[in-house]
């Protein structure tokens, strides 16, 4: 993705100023929100090589198969963001996407873990 294109995850800042930066490495996610945003960005990318990065091992899978042909993302709508403690928190959000002339929604409550000082999506509850 061009670096000065809007983010895909909905902020109002360039790719490269915003996702782009915990993609590549030169920062990490500040917030369990920043990192899922980033999540989302990913799959509208199909950075799968970041989803399984930023996946908690005790619930990652061995990986991740392609996306489904013709599958557009939409766009992003983070409900809340709560932080349950230093270390844990969770984020509601509504993900839209079309396949095959089809409107789809994802609504997830996604719960996430601190270590070492990165965030790590755990898993979520699909609502």
């Amino acid at each position: 993705m061009a670096p000065a294109l809007p983010c895909p995850c909905g902020r109002a800042r360039a790719y490269a100023d915003c996702c782009g930066a915990l993609h590549d490495g030169t920062r990490v996610a500040a917030t369990a929100e920043d990192l899922m945003r980033s999540r989302y960005s990913a799959h509208v990318l199909d950075r799968r090589d970041y989803l399984l990065a930023t996946w908690h091992p005790s619930t990652r899978p061995a990986e991740l198969p392609p996306p489904e042909p013709g599958l557009r993302w939409l766009g992003l709508d983070v409900k809340r963001h709560v932080a349950v403690d230093a270390d844990h928190a969770t984020v509601e959000f509504v993900a839209r996407s079309k396949l095959g002339g089809r409107a789809h929604r994802l609504h997830e409550l996604s719960r996430f873990a601190r270590e070492g000082g990165r965030w790590f999506y755990v898993d979520g509850e699909v609502g």
